[in-house]
C-alpha cells in the first residue's frame, strides 16, 4: 500500500532486461552509443517529429532547467502556474541554470487559464529596461494537483505566448500519463499545441532514471549541449540512459504502464468517492490524488501499512496526496481502502 510517489515504484522488468544487456562488452560514451541513435529514432518516430532534437539526462530537474535555460535569457521571466514543479520542488535550479525569475501564474486545480495567463503576461516588461522582460511559458502535464491539460487547453495557453514571440515549454514528467487520461498523440499533446521543447518524463513511469529533452526545432540543439555539458549533466557511460528510454518506447510499453497507473489511480478514487467521510480536493484526471478526509483515519491507515503524503488541512479534516504507480495492484488499492 505505497502511495507516496510514483517515483517510490521500482524500474520495469523491461527496463531492467535492458540495462543489464548493455552492461555487456564495451560501447562509445557520451551519447555517441548505438543505443542512443535508436532512441532518437523512436522519439521523432512516437512524436511525428522527423527533425526533432533529442537529449537525455538523469533527472526531471535537469531535464527542465537545462531546457528553460536554453530558451529564456537571464532577464526574462518564465511563466508558469503557482504550484509547478519547476517553482514549488526543484530548489531553484530553473532560476540558477537560466538566470531568469519565475512569474507565477494563478488558476484554481493547479490550471493556468488564458485569462490568469494573459494577466501575468500583460504585467510583465512593462516598466522597460528597469523590469524582467517576457520570455517562455511553462505548462506542467499532468499538473502538481494530478488534473491534466487537454491538447484544445494547451494550445490556448500558448497562443498567448506564441502572440508575444515566447517559445512554450511542457514539463512532462508524467506525460506519458496525460496522454493515457486524455487519448490524445504524443505530437497533438505538443508541438501541434504549440510547444516548442518538451521535458518527457521516463523515471515516474517505470525507468530507473532517465528523462528525455525534446527541441521541435533543432536551431537550439547545440546550446543544449554546451549547457548540459557545462552544467555536469553529459553521462560519461551514457548508454545506460539510453538502454532505458529505448526499452521504455520499445512496442508501447510507456503508454501501458501510464495506463495501468491511471487505472489503479482511478479504482482508488472510486472507492474513496464511495466513503461519504471522503472528499477530492482537485479532479482525478490521471494518476494522483488529493483526498481528504476524517481525524483519525491517518493513524488507521498507517496502523495497517498504508504509506503517502499526510497532513492536516484544518483540525477537522486530515488531507493526503495519493499516486498510484506502474505497478500498483488491485490488491494494493482495495487492502488500502479496506482499511478504512
Amino acid at each position: 500500500m505505497f502511495f507516496a510517489s510514483d517515483n517510490t515504484s521500482g524500474a520495469a522488468p523491461e527496463v531492467m532486461a535492458a540495462l543489464a544487456r548493455v552492461n555487456e562488452g564495451y560501447d562509445t560514451s557520451y551519447g555517441a552509443d548505438a543505443a542512443m541513435a535508436r532512441v532518437t529514432k523512436l522519439v521523432r518516430e512516437v512524436l511525428e517529429a522527423p527533425e526533432a532534437a533529442v537529449y537525455l539526462v538523469a533527472t526531471g530537474t535537469a531535464a527542465n532547467a537545462l531546457a528553460i535555460a536554453t530558451h529564456c535569457p537571464p532577464w526574462a521571466a518564465v511563466f508558469c502556474h503557482r504550484l509547478a514543479h519547476i517553482a514549488e520542488d526543484e530548489c531553484g535550479a530553473p532560476e540558477f541554470y537560466s538566470g531568469a525569475k519565475l512569474a507565477l501564474v494563478p488558476g484554481s486545480h493547479g490550471k493556468m487559464t488564458p485569462q490568469t495567463l494573459a494577466e501575468v503576461i500583460g504585467r510583465t516588461g512593462e516598466s522597460g529596461v528597469h523590469g524582467v522582460q517576457k520570455g517562455m511559458l511553462s505548462i506542467t502535464n499532468v499538473t502538481e494537483a494530478g488534473t491534466v491539460y487537454t491538447p484544445s487547453e494547451v494550445a490556448a495557453l500558448t497562443a498567448l505566448a506564441r502572440a508575444k514571440g515566447l517559445p512554450c515549454h511542457m514539463d512532462g514528467a508524467r506525460f506519458a500519463n496525460a496522454l493515457a487520461a486524455t487519448g490524445a498523440t504524443p505530437a497533438e499533446m505538443t508541438w501541434k499545441a504549440g510547444i516548442d521543447v518538451l521535458s518527457f518524463g521516463g523515471t515516474k513511469n517505470g525507468c530507473m532514471g532517465v528523462e528525455a529533452v525534446v527541441m521541435f526545432d533543432p536551431a537550439k540543439a547545440w546550446e543544449f549541449e554546451l549547457r548540459r555539458k557545462r552544467g555536469g549533466h553529459l553521462f560519461s557511460k551514457h548508454r545506460f540512459l539510453s538502454a532505458q528510454f529505448e526499452a521504455y518506447l520499445t512496442d508501447g510499453l510507456w503508454l501501458r504502464l501510464a495506463a495501468h497507473a491511471n487505472a489503479m489511480g482511478k479504482r482508488l478514487a472510486d472507492g474513496l468517492g464511495r466513503i461519504n467521510s471522503v472528499s477530492q480536493r482537485h479532479a482525478v484526471d490521471a494518476n494522483m490524488m488529493f483526498p481528504e478526509w476524517s481525524p483519525g483515519t491517518h493513524a488507521r491507515l498507517q496502523a495497517a501499512g498504508a504509506r503517502y503524503y499526510a497532513w492536516n488541512t484544518s483540525p477537522k479534516r486530515e488531507a493526503a496526496r495519493l499516486v498510484a504507480s506502474w505497478n500498483t495492484t488491485e490488491d494494493h488499492v482495495d487492502r488500502f481502502l479496506a482499511a478504512f
